[in-house]
């Protein structure tokens, strides 16, 4: 008995001598973690019902800090200190030793999504799920990679922090001008304000002030059937009509609803009002840059580069339309259609509550599609399925631009812009993001190879 005893902790002190020798292992981070990343803070964001423009602001600062950490480590990748507006170098680990950075940058990401969002819990759920499974595998590491990661966190905080965002949220609202018939009204059905009116101030990226790419005047107001201005309603006005019709084959009802990507449709039942949830412009192409990482086969550090170039022209694009829309001011189409053509006639998606010019979509397809072109090449086809969620049908594009040209004309088949808005606007966001290029043209020193 006594002879079982000894050979039975003879056995105890194996198994412990064995474990405390065991050597942990690295942990593993792949391209698909920060798709997953980047979905559940998508998810979260339809969830909270952000603008558009905020939007923009909640996915560029996280991809920004998860980039400058990734880029330590990488001699492919350049740091985007001195190149965006007041960024400054990144702090450095004071030991590299037990760092993972690629662990570091995912946690780094999804902190400072968390502080951008309301429903905080909703990532906190996600990362205790997350940080526990890497616990697992090297605690020693992922201990090390969190501390400098949050160090990072409360650096990228400070710059966020400078940005004018919140001064903004104490700005006065919008004042309607209903003295003047060609300046924005609310429209149906609830005639919200007009938000986001001081976007212009928040401080751009890249591009020099919001003003930088200040477009050309939209055609003047005027109710003369034979002016710009006049036709270009009548076109909607007729577009939508033909479009509508019964064995109509022209596909703008479908094209329409695949791009409304309109966070406020508000829906009316009875007594009832209440906001279905969607994706925003710059959330579907970001949603376009994953289908197309996942297409190439990048890894995690050539995703997470696509993922903040992308964002970057998003964000920059936002501003600059948005300057736009409160200097011109100008009337929506149904206001226009409703008061002059037809009381009756509804556009086919539902007008967002600010000013017409220039088409938000259009200016931020066009800067999006032209930075992923920059990454990934022309005639880069690709099947987006970025609106299977909400029941709408893949579509195929055989490049991003062609893409980003169906984007703006669909806002023409919606019955929510003019032609000048739309084709104004895309050239706006494509001649901003060459700018954005020009200025970050050594952000990558290599080029990402197709299925490589």
């Amino acid at each position: 008995m006594k002879r079982i005893f000894l050979s039975f902790l003879c056995i105890i002190s194996l198994v412990i001598l064995a474990s405390c020798n065991k050597e942990e292992k690295p942990i593993e981070i792949t391209s698909e973690n920060m798709h997953q990343a980047i979905d559940k803070v998508v998810e979260v964001m339809i969830h909270d019902i952000f603008s558009p423009v905020v939007v923009s602001r909640i996915f560029v600062y996280p991809d920004i800090a998860a980039y400058e950490i990734m880029a330590l480590d990488d001699p492919n990748y350049n740091s985007l200190a001195g190149k965006l507006n007041g960024l400054k170098s990144i702090p450095k680990p004071q030991n590299t030793e037990h760092v993972n950075y690629r662990v570091a940058a995912l946690i780094a990401h999804l902190e400072l999504s968390k502080s951008l969002i309301f429903s905080e819990d909703r990532i906190s759920s996600y990362q205790d799920s997350l940080y526990t499974s890497w616990k697992k595998v090297n605690e020693t590491e992922f201990e090390t990679s969190k501390k400098y990661a949050m160090d990072v966190v409360s650096f990228m905080k400070a710059w966020m922090d400078k940005d004018n965002y919140k001064q903004t949220r104490t700005m006065p609202k919008f004042t309607v001008d209903t003295d003047d018939p060609s300046r924005w009204q609310p429209t149906p059905p609830a005639y919200m304000d007009g938000i986001e009116p001081h976007w212009d101030k928040i401080r751009t990226l890249v591009i020099d002030s919001a003003s930088q790419f200040k477009p050309i005047p939209p055609p003047e107001f005027s109710l003369d059937k034979d002016s710009k201005f006049f036709k270009e309603a009548k076109e909607v006005y007729d577009v939508g009509n033909r479009i509508t019709q019964e064995g109509d084959t022209s596909d703008g009802v479908a094209i329409a609803q695949f791009w409304d990507c309109n966070p406020y449709v508000s829906v009316t039942k009875g007594h009832l009002m209440f906001a279905t949830k969607k994706i925003t412009p710059g959330a579907h192409w970001i949603g376009i840059t994953k289908i197309a990482c996942r297409k190439a086969k990048t890894n995690f550090n050539e995703t997470v580069f696509a993922y903040t170039k992308t964002a970057i022209a998003i964000f920059d694009g936002f501003i600059s339309c948005w300057d736009e829309k409160y200097r011109s001011n100008l009337i929506r189409p149904e206001t226009v259609i409703n008061l002059y053509i037809d009381e009756n006639w509804k556009p086919i998606l539902q007008t967002p509550p600010f000013p017409e010019y220039t088409s938000g979509h259009s200016v931020v397809s066009g800067a999006a599609a032209k930075t992923l072109t920059s990454i990934f090449g022309d005639n880069f086809s690709f099947d987006d399925d970025t609106e299977t969620p909400y029941g709408i049908p893949i579509r195929s594009f055989p490049s991003f631009n062609k893409a980003a040209d169906e984007a703006a004309m669909s806002r023409m088949y919606g019955g929510i812009h003019y032609r000048a808005a739309i084709e104004v606007g895309i050239d706006q966001g494509r001649n901003m993001a060459g700018y954005i290029l020009n200025k970050l043209s050594d952000m990558s020193n290599e080029k990402i190879a197709l299925n490589k």
